[in-house]
């Protein structure tokens, strides 16, 4: 896993373009602290950090690709190809040599002879950019489910582009300016709008989208959509079939994941999802035990509604069944109210979107897991793809009128209304916030086709998978993918498989909730290789810390910052609303307590460091 970045410009790059190129690949050094590299020419240069992976010797980047002594294509790139050997193999067929071992030689060679049509071929998470020097050509592609981050900004002649906003912002021409569409999605962090970023010149590939950039403009290309080629009615969904089938792309899916020349864990929450990803890799490992590593929070107590819900026992537990060699992460919550944390934290996701400690606690175990282990697979996206979540099992949020972890529903701890609220009445009003949710959530339901014979409730749960999985979904890949890029973690997330999603979204919702719960096809795929506890158990959200310490720290933080007369906060949040994240009224084991005081101050980093203009 690696970062990218570059640009093109067809009037030339100009005197200082290695100094900048340089500069501009640096502010990804964690991103790949393994190696660094620049590749330029007169209207093209590419940057990468490199995180070494597979090939460790000879898998630098960026690659160049040569025919008859001259050379054609140059890559950067970001992400694993679990494909890679089978393609290698047919490309040898066709007449291709390698020199390395890596996967980024694959794609390199792919691009020679397939061009555009290669990514239908890609099986995995990937983000790059191809120049082509024949016809100067820039080529910026991003894996179907969105797995890997990357962002553009276009020139008058040209682009910049990167796998992290603060790439193109380190060029001279970068832009950190927000407009009002921009501050409008800062105060809906539940929501990712496809394609579009907060910066205003900033703009964000679509999962399974190629971006082509020449000298007549720059166009974008679709070639996965989720409605297309993971729509309509299941040609066969008979049960048991259904079953076997699950199970076995499952374990293909986790086996070509496991591939890495680096150590390699598993996260092991305790539940059905990273419980089903750490028994299939331990079956199907050919070595040793595999890692696993759980998070636990120091506290003088543990509420009674928090312990009920711990995912410590039912990790060790797991653990234990299925006997891998586990490591519990314990997390301190002094260390995670650090405000170095947050700091860390806001440059990580280059905006101030983290709500409550989840952001530095994913960063901290990153960070810890790191100490072990280079590649770690994830339990991500089970929900999106098999129905798991409370709001598609509650009519107050599966039949309101808008998002449904956006709706004013236990569902989702009802956040999206306390954070919304904390912004001054006035700039909501003026900006139009609900008009925009509305209008967002009317575009993204169109998006779902009627299909015959279908009645009002599988119609309607269907349209939740399709939000979940394009509106819902992305938000929790950014935030791993940053955080734990941000640790030099590398992260795979086997349940994001497009063909399982291919398999699985056409499905009727009888056949995700076949034993009247969630997850039912899941669990029944997985069953056999899971302790009974964790077969059995409810879903729990990812954990928080419970101790008062942090949450008064927190509030201690914010009084400090609102003393300052050079403080912003005011320009953006409701006076009471200041007032109240200060001193909170103690909510023991809800959902982010004080998630008031947790936004305030990420806006306040984000407003320090970056500097950005806003239309306030």
């Amino acid at each position: 896993m690696c970062g990218i970045t570059g640009w093109v410009d067809y009037t030339g790059l100009g005197p200082d373009a290695g100094t900048t190129l340089r500069l501009m690949t640096e502010t990804l050094h964690a991103r790949g602290p393994d190696a660094t590299g620049v590749w330029l020419s007169e209207s093209a240069g590419l940057g990468h950090r490199r995180l070494a992976v597979i090939d460790i010797e000879g898998g630098g980047q960026p690659m160049t690709l040569a025919r008859d002594g001259r050379t054609v294509l140059a890559l950067t790139y970001s992400g694993e190809l679990y494909n890679y050997r089978e393609l290698r193999a047919e490309l040898v067929r066709r007449g291709h040599t390698f020199t390395t071992a890596s996967d980024t030689e694959v794609v390199l060679a792919a691009w020679h002879e397939w061009g555009l049509s290669s990514v239908d071929r890609f099986n995995g998470m990937y983000a790059f950019a191809v120049w082509d020097l024949v016809q100067r050509r820039l080529w910026l592609v991003r894996d179907r489910l969105g797995v890997k981050p990357l962002y553009y900004q276009r020139l008058p002649t040209g682009v910049l582009f990167g796998s992290e906003p603060k790439a193109v912002l380190a060029h001279p021409r970068g832009a950190a300016r927000v407009d009002e569409e921009g501050l409008i999605q800062l105060m809906l962090p539940l929501l990712k709008v496809p394609g579009r970023s907060p910066y205003a010149e900033l703009v964000e590939v679509r999962p399974g989208s190629v971006v082509r950039v020449d000298q007549s403009g720059v166009r974008e290309h679709r070639y996965w959509r989720l409605e297309r080629d993971a729509g309509g009615p299941a040609a066969d969904s008979e049960w048991p079939s259904v079953v076997a089938a699950t199970r076995d792309l499952l374990e293909d899916i986790v086996e070509r994941q496991l591939v890495a020349d680096v150590d390699l864990g598993t996260l092991l929450s305790g539940g059905l999802d990273s419980t089903a990803i750490t028994a299939l890799a331990n079956k199907l490992g050919h070595e040793d035990a595999v890692r696993s590593f759980s998070v636990e929070f120091t506290a003088p107590f543990q509420p009674t509604e928090v312990a009920a819900g711990a995912d410590g026992p039912y990790a060790l537990e797991a653990a234990a069944h299925l006997g891998t060699d586990h490591t519990r992460i314990v997390l301190d919550g002094a260390r995670l109210a650090d405000p170095a944390a947050r700091l860390a934290c806001v440059r990580a996701r280059d905006l101030p979107l983290g709500i409550g400690d989840l952001d530095m606690s994913l960063y901290a175990l990153a960070q810890r897991i790191k100490q072990h282990s280079t590649v770690a697979l994830s339990g991500e996206s089970a929900d999106e793809v098999f129905g798991g979540y409370l709001w598609f099992h509650r009519d107050d949020s599966v039949w309101a009128d808008t998002f449904p972890w956006m709706a004013d529903s236990p569902a989702h701890g009802r956040l999206h209304p306390r954070i919304l609220r904390l912004f001054r009445p006035e700039l909501r009003e003026r900006l139009g916030v609900h008009d925009y949710v509305a209008d967002q959530y009317r575009t993204a339901v169109a998006e779902v086709a009627g299909h015959p014979g279908e009645d009002r409730v599988e119609r309607r749960l269907r349209e939740l998978r399709h939000l979940g999985l394009t509106r819902f979904l992305p938000t929790l890949l950014d935030r791993k993918d940053r955080l734990t890029m941000a640790a030099g973690l590398e992260v795979r997330v086997p349940f994001c498989d497009h063909r399982l999603v291919e398999l699985v979204h056409p499905l009727p919702w009888a056949a995700l909730t076949a034993d009247g719960r969630e997850k039912s096809l899941l669990r029944a795929a997985v069953r056999d290789l899971l302790p009974e506890s964790v077969a059995t158990r409810r879903k729990a959200p990812y954990p928080s810390t419970p101790d008062p310490a942090y949450a008064a720290a927190v509030s201690g933080q914010l009084a400090a910052r609102l003393a300052d007369p050079a403080c912003r906060l005011p320009e953006l949040f409701a006076a009471d609303q200041l007032r109240a994240a200060v001193d909170p009224v103690s909510q023991p084991g809800s959902l982010i307590s004080n998630v008031g005081a947790e936004i305030m101050l990420n806006f306040d980093v984000w407003l320090t460091e970056y500097q950005p203009d806003i239309p306030l």
